[in-house]
């Protein structure tokens, strides 16, 4: 069986570009080419496609998705060298978490203030459009 790129694409959910942008990253073999010059991949693309985009799911970089797959082209289980890949992504999703936990405290802070009539003035420098404020006050 061989798949056009759009079809490879197609099969993986992705778009043609990102196979080939996966194939200049040398995630990808370069494919095999028809005589009118069109790649041609393979059943064992359409598996390593379908590697890359879970492990971009999984909010893997490129390059670790690339040491998974040198292990992987080895014969070898991915699974172990994942962890710290793994380990290093957990740690940036906790820190967003902990990012966004502040900023909805902030929001909701500000809504209560606003809903109970005590926020602050606007500041001309937040509130009005830019070059607008003249002596603190919008135009």
């Amino acid at each position: 069986m061989t798949l056009t790129v759009g079809k490879l694409a197609e099969e993986v959910g992705v778009s043609s570009d990102a196979i080939r942008h996966w194939e200049r990253e040398g995630l990808f073999p370069a494919p095999e080419r028809s005589a009118a010059g069109y790649r041609r991949y393979g059943t064992d693309a359409l598996d390593r496609a379908r590697f890359i985009r879970a492990c971009q799911r999984a909010g893997l970089r490129l390059a670790d998705i690339a040491d998974l797959l040198a292990v992987r082209d080895t014969g070898s289980c991915p699974c172990e060298p994942a962890g710290q890949h793994l380990e290093r992504r957990i740690g940036e999703i906790t820190a967003e978490i902990v990012r966004l936990e502040g900023l909805r405290s902030q929001l909701t802070d500000m809504l209560r203030a606003v809903d109970a009539g005590t926020c602050d003035p606007p500041l001309p420098e937040n509130w009005c459009p830019p070059n607008s404020a003249v002596g603190g006050e919008c135009k």
